[in-house]
């Protein structure tokens, strides 16, 4: 079994650098070959990604969060597209759209998002987007500024009607921990909704603690196989069969090889 982690904050699982190389020694052991480390913000992948550049498996995303539009950082444009160079560093994100919480008005979080969108297909990578009550406006930018190396709707959370309309474009649907809530229906129809080769799944790690681990304070890449092990349930799959089939998913769309 080897599982990859498409989405994983390991910056905020650890601030100290020895422990966030233990998390990933941890996730290897448990089977999870491959990670996608993801900040926020500029600042936070300028303190993180050197810590773990030169872990194996370890690939890194780069973008600005829609937390950050009232600071995105100086120059923050020029910085994105350098660090984009960097060794490993595979796609544009996390970006994308929260009405949640008050993060700087509508207009700004878009024109924040659709820039990123553009980085994204000027540099041929996918872009990792951040969806939280927001999903027609999110829609309707991807209708319009859709890369075409893709896009991977991370901690999926709209419905199957939603998945249905974007399973028309290049688009990767990542669950996280909390496809095992039992009132998690709009994730289960989802999953039973779509096919299996557009499906990733990710800890979002210390976020969406899978229910396996609910009595644990931060959610590790290490608990990635709880929720692969549901999600083989849930589709009635031999497991080491879905695993297989995730980690192809995986590698196809952040564009890297299977071995």
């Amino acid at each position: 079994m080897k599982l990859f982690d498409t989405h994983a904050h390991i910056g905020l699982i650890y601030d100290d650098p020895l422990e966030q190389l233990r998390v990933i020694q941890e996730a290897r052991q448990a089977g999870v070959q491959r990670i996608i480390s993801i900040n926020n913000s500029l600042y936070d992948f300028a303190k993180v990604y050197p810590n773990i550049k030169s872990m194996s498996g370890i690939y890194h995303a780069v973008g600005v969060a829609p937390s950050e539009v009232r600071n995105p950082g100086s120059d923050w444009i020029a910085t994105i597209e350098k660090n984009l160079e960097l060794p490993n560093v595979v796609a544009v994100g996390e970006t994308g759209l929260d009405y949640y919480k008050q993060f700087g008005d509508k207009r700004s979080q878009i024109e924040l998002f659709i820039t990123q969108l553009e980085i994204a297909q000027s540099h041929n990578l996918p872009v990792i987007i951040h969806n939280r009550d927001a999903g027609k406006d999110v829609y309707d930018v991807l209708c319009e500024r859709m890369p075409d190396a893709g896009a991977i709707l991370h901690c999926y959370s709209e419905d199957a009607e939603f998945a249905k309309k974007c399973l028309e474009k290049n688009i990767w649907f990542s669950f996280a921990g909390n496809l095992t809530y039992r009132n998690a229906r709009n994730l289960h129809e989802t999953v039973l909704n779509i096919p299996v080769d557009r499906i990733l799944i990710e800890t979002e790690s210390p976020f969406m603690i899978p229910a396996e681990y609910r009595e644990k304070k931060r959610t590790m890449p290490a608990y990635l196989p709880s929720t692969a092990k549901f999600l083989a349930e849930m589709l009635e799959m031999d497991f080491e069969e879905l695993c297989d089939i995730l980690w192809k998913n995986s590698c196809k769309a952040f564009n890297l090889p299977e071995a």
